[in-house]
């Protein structure tokens, strides 16, 4: 490996315009349709298929409502109130339709389990009212209805658990950190250069924010297919990259933009490639940041993936 550096320091190169480098890059990941392990907006490209235990999502039904898409979180919000509200306005009108009430709506001297509730759309509002305790104004219940009653009392406890359900994985899902990571800046390519003397594999990261990342730590590993001695092949290794956890390093404080480094030494897993080499290997380089937003205190992870933008200096 430091041979192919030396020769790569010796002989120069003519420069590239930047838009020819930018599209020779896209002609060769188009010849060789390298699919990605991490797209480079951060998000994994991994879809789980043939998953036949799908009532596992059911038993943590909280993680899972957090986890769909804004879309299908507001369909099934607005789907649960009004599902309750029509299941209950259903309830009270049946108790008003087996008492008789509507059909007692003009005397005077009949007491009916709801005050003024003369069909469906009126317990529909009446339900809506109790559950959400907008209050009684108009329609209102009595004393003389035992059965309403209890009604009252299962809907009030069970509006109060959906309330506090379906408010708190809203709250939960507004207050996730990822957009915070759309100000999480990293390079657009990776380079491998020499930096006091050693061979490097270098790459830079920057917060635009000036709230800072508290206890930022940031981790990359090696996404590359492996054969065992054994001839067991294994694709989609994931072997760990140092930046700096001998060090602390990795630890960072993210004021400023940072150059995150990773020394190719006996024990990097780049010890082996040459620079002829490198452009042939089908290799991905997935670089995870972690730590804390100082205004929410939730934790926060973003992920940067480098694919075929290995560059020598």
């Amino acid at each position: 490996m430091e041979q192919d550096v030396e020769s790569s320091i010796s002989i120069r190169q003519p420069k590239l315009l930047k838009q020819a480098r930018e599209d020779l890059t896209k002609q060769k990941c188009a010849k060789r349709k390298i699919q990605r392990y991490v797209r480079k907006d951060g998000k994994c490209n991994v879809h789980h298929g043939n998953v036949r235990e799908r009532y596992r999502y059911l038993t943590d039904i909280f993680t899972t409502l957090v986890d769909l898409k804004w879309r299908f979180n507001l369909l099934i919000f607005v789907m649960v109130y009004t599902v309750t509200w029509l299941f209950f306005g259903f309830i009270w009108w049946l108790i008003a339709y087996i008492r008789g009430d509507l059909e007692h709506l003009q005397d005077k001297t009949w007491s009916p389990c709801v005050d003024n509730l003369n069909g469906f759309v009126s317990a529909f509002l009446f339900s809506i009212e109790t559950e959400t305790t907008i209050g009684y104004g108009h329609r209102v219940i009595t004393d003389k209805c035992p059965e309403g009653i209890i009604l009252l009392l299962v809907q009030s406890v069970l509006g109060s658990i959906v309330n506090a359900f379906m408010v708190g994985c809203m709250f939960v899902k507004i207050s996730q950190p990822k957009k915070r990571a759309e100000t999480l800046v990293f390079s657009t390519n990776a380079v491998i250069s020499i930096r006091d003397g050693k061979l490097c594999l270098m790459f830079r990261v920057g917060d635009l924010r000036n709230s800072h990342i508290v206890e930022a730590s940031i981790r990359a590993k090696l996404i590359k297919s492996k054969q065992t001695k054994e001839g067991e092949f294994i694709p989609l290794n994931q072997t760990d990259i140092n930046v700096g956890y001998d060090t602390g390093d990795d630890r960072l404080f993210l004021v400023s933009p940072l150059i995150i480094s990773h020394e190719i030494n006996q024990h990097s897993p780049f010890w082996e490639i040459s620079k002829a080499q490198l452009p042939k290997e089908d290799l991905e380089i997935v670089v995870i940041l972690e730590g804390m937003v100082e205004a929410t205190g939730k934790v926060l992870y973003t992920f940067i993936d480098f694919l075929l933008h290995l560059h020598l200096w």
